[in-house]
């Protein structure tokens, strides 16, 4: 769990962009590629290669996990939008209805902004955390 865990924040690695030139709106620059389902697709082909067991389950949870963050980022009301349909289209898609606010980048995750947007996703996202972490195995019936 700790591995899909870090595997879904994975897309946000593309922030490194700005680091190195590369505009917003680029294909490559923030939301851009990183966020694309080829690219969850491609996260999901690396996890059937290295998983020693339960490849197709390792697969299938590898792009749940990536493809999630850029549909979960396109429900977000601030940006340019989500690549999802990069390589096929540069458009940046939103959803129709955006009620998860936007995370400051950077060192503004200090602010309060950026504290009020760590708050809400605590109190939005822990529950299903906790579900996911909960223990699978049930007590043998008497």
């Amino acid at each position: 769990m700790v591995a899909f865990a870090a595997l879904a924040l994975l897309p946000d690695a593309d922030v490194i962009a700005f680091a190195l030139g590369i505009a917003y709106e680029a294909p490559w620059g923030h939301r851009g590629a990183a966020h694309s389902l080829v690219f969850a697709a491609g996260i999901a082909l690396a996890c059937l290669a290295v998983a020693r067991r339960d490849r197709g389950k390792a697969a299938l949870l590898g792009f749940v996990a990536v493809g999630s963050h850029g549909l979960l980022d396109a429900l977000t009301d601030g940006g340019l939008g989500i690549a999802l349909a990069w390589p096929f289209s540069q458009e940046r898609f939103f959803a129709p209805v955006q009620p998860i606010p936007v995370a400051p980048i950077g060192a503004g995750m200090l602010s309060g902004r950026g504290l009020y947007v760590i708050a809400f996703e605590l109190l939005v996202f822990a529950p299903l955390a906790l579900w996911a972490l909960r223990s699978g195995r049930r007590a043998p019936s008497a």
